[in-house]
């Protein structure tokens, strides 16, 4: 049973879902969100870096999914939110975690059955999955949709051979 890892990226809340990966589907272990702040850029990053670091160490997931960047109306918040997901990546690699990227809408996809979902669609179809009694935060529900997205990919290319989805540095192109 694998512990995976999905993160909802961001320069201000960047949010985090931990689930085990079972025969029977996904079951909840934890989720929360690192907030920054109102900080400069450089020391959010470092909060990022370390909280998702910290997550990693306390929980000991082996796979990570992580949230693409999107291109936003405002070029700022997306170098932003790319730096942010830059400090995520990075926590990852050091502790030597299998990374994935994801679309929303390949998230959004594999939990709710459609792409154009929003964000209350995925945080109940998530609490459905999860068996959850009440509603995680929005950026930790994201984050959790994140992770089972992967478990989802994960189970249906590891029959295949997972190595022939790998890139350099460890982490998949999907």
């Amino acid at each position: 049973m694998t512990l995976i890892l999905g993160i909802d990226p961001g320069s201000r809340i960047t949010g985090f879902g931990v689930v085990q990966q079972t025969p029977r589907g996904c079951v909840y272990v934890a989720s929360g969100c690192i907030r920054t702040g109102a900080g400069e850029l450089a020391e959010r990053l470092q909060i990022v870096y370390r909280g998702v670091r910290e997550v990693i160490q306390t929980y000991g997931p082996v796979t990570m999914g992580i949230e693409k960047v999107f291109m936003a109306k405002n070029a700022d918040s997306a170098l932003k939110l790319g730096q942010a997901r830059g400090a995520a990546i990075v926590a990852g690699a050091e502790e030597g975690m299998e990374i994935a990227e994801y679309t929303a809408t390949q998230v959004k996809q594999a939990v709710v059955g459609t792409g154009a979902a929003n964000k209350e669609q995925v945080q109940m179809m998530v609490m459905h999955m999860l068996k959850l009694t009440s509603k995680p935060q929005i950026d930790a529900s994201d984050a959790l949709a994140i992770a089972i997205c992967h478990a989802h990919t994960r189970s249906s290319l590891l029959p295949h051979g997972l190595g022939a989805a790998r890139s350099r540095g460890g982490r998949l192109r999907l």
